[in-house]
């Protein structure tokens, strides 16, 4: 025995030497490795040469399918430039829009329920100033329409990006086809699901408001990140060519942009039919004859009679009641018998429910306010003169002079908007009120006989008809 106390004498046998065979082994398994990486590294890439050498298919995949002699990054750029400014005001109108519903206030007035982290940007939608919802909804869709020969002008100046050949090269390559596929699919979404809700033609699968929502968050996402990648080559396309010297140019001196690396000169351009300056002349052109057939409907007066496009534009009739409406009692199942002799208004609040015939209402102290109706599809009314009573003096007795809510409720049979939550600065406003008369008459049916909320700012659709219970709340 050793001092240490471990027992003397030779190494036990094999420990070096099976050191060394595991070593040996490990070395040989790592050439295996490697050399298997190697041949498959090879044939992946003798593969791509292979589907590198494909020839693409007749059509639109060929380069020389493609033969107008004015596309190019230059023209390309002028219509990108124009979306570049008009895009994110689109955008930032519609999350106004969403906004002016109070979805915060209420599951009652939320339309996107699962928005999620989508909704971080929502507000208290504000009474001030009173024209700010049609404003802001007739910008929306004004923009939207007149956008369209710009995008479809857009569309064209790059197609033949959307028909590369091949598809996807490499994951880099398939990473910015994604990108590509979801920015030119979210903008056709977009529109034309704005357009037929303009229309009041709800041929879409689900609620507009929460596939429009989604869609825009998508939508914006891919056209930030497209920016993004594009807008060096963008500022040096619109550098290459002074727009004034574009314009000037006629047919016979228009020639081929300089081929660029995103394939959108043509390679076998043929004689032109156009010049760039047509091209934008004539984009500009149905963007101005849109605005004209769109803008009537918003603006008003005598514009009206010119928004051709607008589904509202039909003769409202004459009279007190002679202005707009979105959907008609019969539509929406409000029948007469519903608001005859036994209608009566409810109050909920603090202490007994109180309630109250119309004559009742009639008899207590009146207030007017001028405002216009405004709705989503873009169209609103010129300021009507309403009265009837203030929602703060019906909040005071409730009992609630101070409610930080009430909760409307319309004789419209269930469904999406016949319940809606107004916030406390949407009654405390002086202009608020359950009207019960309009221009000097009483409420037709159709506009919301025998009463309805009419508030500063509020979307149409909030402005509840055929009011029948109040619920004030703190």
């Amino acid at each position: 025995m050793t001092s240490g106390g471990r027992p003397s004498g030779p190494a036990p046998s094999g420990g070096p030497q099976r050191r060394g065979k595991d070593g040996e082994r490990t070395r040989v398994w790592r050439e295996r490795v490697e050399a298997a990486a190697a041949a498959a590294t090879a044939r992946t890439r003798a593969g791509a040469r292979r589907i590198g050498q494909t020839p693409p298919p007749p059509g639109p995949f060929r380069p020389g399918f493609w033969r107008s002699p004015i596309r190019g990054p230059w023209l390309t750029s002028v219509f990108g430039l124009v979306l570049l400014v008009g895009i994110p005001l689109l955008f930032v109108t519609g999350l106004l829009s969403y906004a002016s519903y109070n979805p915060g206030l209420s599951p009652h007035n939320d339309e996107t329920p699962d928005k999620g982290v989508l909704g971080f940007y929502l507000f208290s939608w504000p009474t001030h100033p009173y024209w700010l919802y049609r404003l802001n909804q007739g910008v929306h869709v004004t923009l939207g329409v007149i956008l369209v020969p710009v995008l479809l002008a857009k569309l064209w100046s790059v197609i033949p990006k959307l028909f590369e050949w091949l598809p996807v090269r490499s994951v880099a390559h398939g990473l910015e086809r994604l990108s590509l596929l979801m920015l030119v699919g979210g903008v056709i979404f977009e529109f034309v699901t704005g357009i037929l809700n303009i229309q009041l033609y709800y041929v879409f699968p689900g609620s507009f408001y929460r596939l429009h929502f989604y869609g825009a968050w998508v939508f914006i996402a891919a056209f930030v990140v497209h920016v993004c990648l594009r807008l060096g080559r963008m500022t040096r396309a619109l550098r290459s060519r002074g727009l004034g010297a574009e314009l000037r140019t006629d047919l016979a001196h228009t020639l081929p942009e300089p081929p660029d690396p995103d394939g959108l000169v043509a390679a076998a351009p043929a004689p032109p039919t156009m010049t760039r300056r047509g091209a934008v002349g004539m984009v500009g052109a149905g963007s101005l004859l849109l605005l004209v057939v769109t803008a009537g409907q918003s603006i008003g007066g005598r514009l009206r009679g010119t928004a051709l496009l607008a589904p509202h534009n039909r003769d409202p009739g004459e009279g007190p009641n002679g202005f707009q409406i979105n959907k008609t009692a019969a539509a929406v199942g409000v029948l007469p018998e519903f608001v005859g002799p036994d209608w009566r208004l409810e109050i909920h609040g603090r202490g007994p429910v109180r309630t109250f015939t119309r004559e009742q209402l009639l008899t207590m102290p009146q207030h007017t306010a001028a405002l216009p109706i405004a709705c989503v599809e873009g169209w609103s009314t010129d300021d009507q003169h309403w009265s009837g009573l203030r929602l703060a003096d019906l909040a005071a007795m409730a009992g609630m002079p101070g409610a930080g809510s009430v909760l409307v409720e319309s004789l419209q049979p269930p469904g999406p908007f016949t319940r809606v939550v107004l916030g406390g600065n949407q009654i405390h406003d002086p202009r608020a009120l359950l009207a019960l008369r309009v221009n000097g008459a009483d409420l037709s049916l159709d506009h919301g006989y025998p009463a309805r909320t009419i508030v500063p700012a509020n979307p149409g659709v909030n402005n509840t008809k055929w009011v029948h219970r109040l619920t004030f709340r703190a």
